[in-house]
C-alpha cells in the first residue's frame, strides 16, 4: 500500500503532551489516518495517499486541540512495502464466524483435510496486504448478516473490497454477479485471487475508488461497504446511484457513536435505517 507520513509537532506544556496527543490523534483519524507512533515532541502518523486530505487534517486539527497546544506538520510518501508481512507469514488461526462459516488461512492451512461435504462453509484467504480475514469485528459483522439474509441470484456490490472476503462469501451463497473494487492495487489483486481460490468464478474486480462506478451501469440488490466513516459518507452517493428498488445498504467500518451521522448521510440520499448491531464498540448497520 501506498501511504503518507506526517510528523506531527506538538508545542504545549510537558504535562499537556499526552491529552495532546491523544486529541491529536482523534482529529487526524477523523482525517483518514490510521495508524500512529509516539515521538519525542509529538506523533508520527499514516494515511493512504489517496486519503490524505490537507484541509479536511488542518480542519480537523482547529476542532480538536485544546488552547495552549500549537501542532505544526509535515507530510512525506513512504517506500511502498507490504506493512502485514510479519502477520502474514505468521498467519492467523481459523475465525468461526458462525457454526456454519469458518475463515482459514489458505497460506498455512491443507486443505485436503476438509474432503466431502459436512454442512461448514469454508473460505480460504490468502491475505496480501489487504484487510479482510474475519479478524476484525467490522469484517465479522457484515459476514453473519450475510449468512443471515437471502441472497440466492442476487447481485452484490462489495466496496472497498480487500481481500474480498465479503464479495466471495457472497457468491459462495449464491449471489450472481458479484462486483467489487478497491483504491489498492495490491487489495484489487489479491480479491481476484482469493476468488479463485474459492472456486468463484462470477466475481470480478476493478481498481480505482468510488469513481470506477462512473463506468458501471448495472445497479444491485445488496451493495455492502466496510471502509471508514469519513469515505462511506463522501461516498454514500455513490452507493446509492448503484442500488436497485429494495435494495440493501450493509455498512460498517465505523464505532456506534458515528451511526448518527452516517444515519443522516443515508437519510439525504433516500435511504432508511433497518437497524444496528454492534461488536464492542465497532458498529454495523442495514440501510434500504
Amino acid at each position: 500500500m501506498k501511504y503518507f507520513v506526517a510528523n506531527f509537532k506538538i508545542e504545549c506544556e510537558a504535562e499537556l503532551m499526552q491529552p495532546a496527543r491523544e486529541l491529536l490523534s482523534a482529529a487526524a483519524c477523523e482525517a483518514g489516518f490510521e495508524a500512529f507512533e509516539d515521538t519525542d515532541d509529538g506523533l508520527l502518523g499514516y494515511v493512504q495517499r489517496p486519503m490524505y486530505d490537507k484541509e479536511a487534517l488542518d480542519a480537523a486539527i482547529a476542532d480538536y486541540m485544546p488552547e495552549g497546544a500549537a501542532v505544526s506538520y509535515a507530510v512525506e510518501e513512504v517506500p511502498d512495502q507490504n506493512w502485514n508481512q510479519g502477520w502474514e507469514d505468521e498467519g492467523f488461526e481459523p475465525i468461526g464466524v458462525s457454526d456454519n462459516l469458518v475463515i482459514y488461512d489458505a497460506k498455512h492451512t491443507d486443505r485436503e483435510m476438509f474432503a466431502g461435504d459436512d454442512g461448514v462453509m469454508r473460505i480460504f484467504i490468502e491475505a496480501r496486504n489487504a484487510f479482510g480475514t474475519g479478524t476484525h469485528q467490522t469484517t465479522r459483522m457484515i459476514l453473519r448478516r450475510l449468512l443471515a439474509m437471502d441472497v440466492q441470484g442476487k447481485s452484490v456490490l462489495d466496496c472497498g473490497c480487500g481481500t474480498g472476503i465479503l464479495g466471495i462469501t457472497a457468491s459462495r451463497l449464491g449471489a450472481n454477479p458479484v462486483l467489487g473494487y478497491d483504491i489498492d492495487e495490491w487489495s484489487a489483486d489479491n480479491a481476484q485471487h482469493n476468488a479463485a481460490l474459492n472456486g468463484v468464478e462470477n466475481m470480478s474486480v476493478m481498481l480505482g475508488d468510488a469513481s470506477v462506478l462512473d463506468n458501471v451501469a448495472e445497479c444491485f440488490d445488496v451493495v455492502i461497504a466496510n471502509i471508514n466513516r469519513n469515505i462511506l459518507i463522501a461516498d454514500i452517493s455513490a452507493f446509492r446511484a448503484h442500488m436497485k428498488q429494495g435494495a440493501q445498504l450493509i455498512l460498517s467500518g465505523f464505532y456506534e457513536a458515528d451511526v448518527p451521522m452516517i444515519e443522516a448521510a443515508a437519510k439525504e440520499h433516500g435511504l432508511s435505517l433497518c437497524d444496528v448491531v454492534t461488536d464492542e464498540e465497532w458498529a454495523c448497520a442495514l440501510f434500504k
